[in-house]
């Protein structure tokens, strides 16, 4: 018994292919601005390729100073801190030129984590490791930016 195929109609056309042209313009536009404001439509360029056998591989992160004395890694993840890695990473510039941007991971991170002491200050650092041959050198921290939580 052979089943009888019915066509799509404009309108069921019409929709697919505005979606799908909508959906490929979300993915260029972050593609081509680098940007990964829209996630999931920003550049998968960290998926892309694979470092040379003799470059660095930078990690960033943020730490904090708490009221207690310790200095900790404030994970970039959003049930932690409030704000990925990648949205920090995609601000450097903007954070470097305004450290206070750096406020919206100490709020998140203070409204996930109530029970552990204030934070006093945040620095945005860079892990640096050089490979050698395809293999792990020396690891350098470098620090981007400062900034002193007001009180």
């Amino acid at each position: 018994m052979q089943q009888r195929v019915r066509p799509i109609s404009r309108w069921s056309l019409g929709w697919r292919v505005a979606a799908a042209l909508i959906g490929i313009g979300a993915l260029l536009n972050g593609s081509l601005r680098m940007s990964d404001d829209g996630w999931p439509f920003g550049p998968l360029s960290q998926y892309a390729f694979s470092p040379a056998a003799d470059s660095s591989i930078v990690i960033t992160r943020v730490e904090g100073q708490l009221a207690d004395g310790r200095r900790i890694d404030l994970p970039l993840r959003v049930g932690v801190s409030g704000i990925s890695r990648a949205e920090i990473e995609a601000r450097i510039p903007r954070i470097t030129a305004d450290p206070a941007l750096l406020g919206s991971v100490v709020d998140g991170w203070t409204a996930r984590q109530p029970d552990e002491p204030e934070l006093l200050q945040v620095w945005l650092v860079q892990d640096e490791t050089h490979l050698v041959r395809g293999r792990q050198g020396p690891i350098r921290l470098v620090e981007l930016v400062t900034w002193v939580v007001p009180r």
